[in-house]
């Protein structure tokens, strides 16, 4: 049976390791699906990139998956762990799309997300903590990641909160909200 994991937390708090920590307990293969676009003119976005392949075992496959993680959850096998870094990275990837299309991705996303074969950990940032961004994209990214986020949540075996380099098991220490009304199991958007 697979199991799917959210870890969540602010930048720098350990979610990534904790989340490579979880993926070697699993005793399954491990394939890396990494969602970054890779851009050699950016020299810092290169060097974050480099600390997680070099943090990473070497035998661990790496998938670079900017968009299509629903044809990569459909196509994978009940003998591996996929782990997903960053959920952040991959819907800031569709910031262009507008309103409908994305919410048709998001649906896709967790509809195939709930029928994986194989365990997954999702590793995602919590960005809606500070001040409301002065910006439109910021604030579609904020509450495009958030929303998400909580519907993930709502479907996941486990949830973790990892911050100042500490990690809370949120399923056990928490209680989940209901479901949100506009969850994807409750709507079809259509271009009608």
């Amino acid at each position: 049976m697979s199991k799917v994991v959210l870890v969540t937390g602010p930048a720098r708090s350990g979610k990534s390791e904790w989340a490579e920590i979880l993926a070697m307990q699993s005793q399954k293969a491990v394939i890396y699906v990494a969602t970054a676009v890779e851009n050699s003119e950016d020299k810092e976005w290169q060097q974050r990139i480099l600390q997680h392949k070099q943090r990473r075992p070497q035998h661990w496959a790496t998938l670079e998956v900017p968009y299509e993680l629903s044809a990569t959850f459909a196509n994978a096998e009940p003998n591996i762990c996929l782990l997903v870094d960053s959920l952040g990275t991959w819907v800031a990837n569709f910031l262009e799309q507008d309103e409908l299309i994305w919410e048709n991705i998001v649906q896709e996303f967790l509809e195939t997300v709930e029928l994986v074969s194989a365990d997954v950990i999702f590793v995602a940032e919590e960005t809606g903590w500070g001040v409301v961004p002065a910006y439109p994209i910021g604030r579609t990214f904020r509450d495009r990641l958030g929303h998400l986020v909580r519907q993930l949540a709502g479907i996941s075996q486990e949830v973790y909160l990892v911050t100042g380099g500490h990690v809370l098991n949120l399923s056990l220490l928490g209680s989940p909200l209901p479901k949100l009304k506009n969850s994807h199991r409750n709507r079809k958007v259509t271009n009608s």
